[in-house]
């Protein structure tokens, strides 16, 4: 089981490292909905830090009858090329934020802070015009009393703007 272990994850790097070169775009900002614990919708923003990798910055916002939270996630993504503008991407990340609990039974509003690892699966396609589509799943790890659950599972669907 170990050396099954070590096997895959030695072939996982060595395609991580072996990729070819396409093109990523200098910046892209856009906007991501997901469902993760609830719908949030994400301002977001991708900056190429070198031919094969990018970082993502994402800004999110979510209300509920018993809530309000802000979340900032930043990614660290490497970039892999299907075939012409089609990409996946993989990547780990770590992000926080606030939540605003609206506490009905004693009449006052409580602030909490989470944080939470994630990491980063999906795929994207690359228009001939300044448009970028993705859709992408991020397990969030979470280190906190915001959820009820330690692990939540969040799939997003993204436009971005290139330039």
């Amino acid at each position: 089981m170990t050396k099954r272990i070590f096997i895959i994850t030695s072939l996982l790097f060595a395609s991580i490292f072996t990729a070819q070169a396409q093109e990523i775009s200098e910046h892209a900002i856009g906007l991501r909905l997901s469902e993760s614990n609830g719908f949030w919708a994400e301002a977001t923003y991708q900056a190429r830090l070198s031919p094969e990798t990018r970082a993502e910055l994402n800004l999110g916002v979510q209300g509920r009858n018993s809530f309000n939270a802000v979340k900032l996630t930043g990614i660290y993504q490497w970039v892999f090329n299907i075939d012409g503008g089609l990409n996946w991407y993989v990547g780990p990340g770590i992000g926080g934020g606030l939540v605003d609990y609206d506490n009905d039974l004693d009449n006052r509003d409580d602030l909490g802070t989470f944080g939470f690892v994630t990491g980063d699966v999906g795929i994207e396609f690359n228009f001939d015009f300044p448009l970028l589509i993705s859709l992408d799943f991020r397990p969030e790890i979470y280190f906190d009393d915001y959820t009820n659950d330690d692990i939540i599972f969040n799939l997003g669907l993204s436009a971005r703007y290139k330039f």
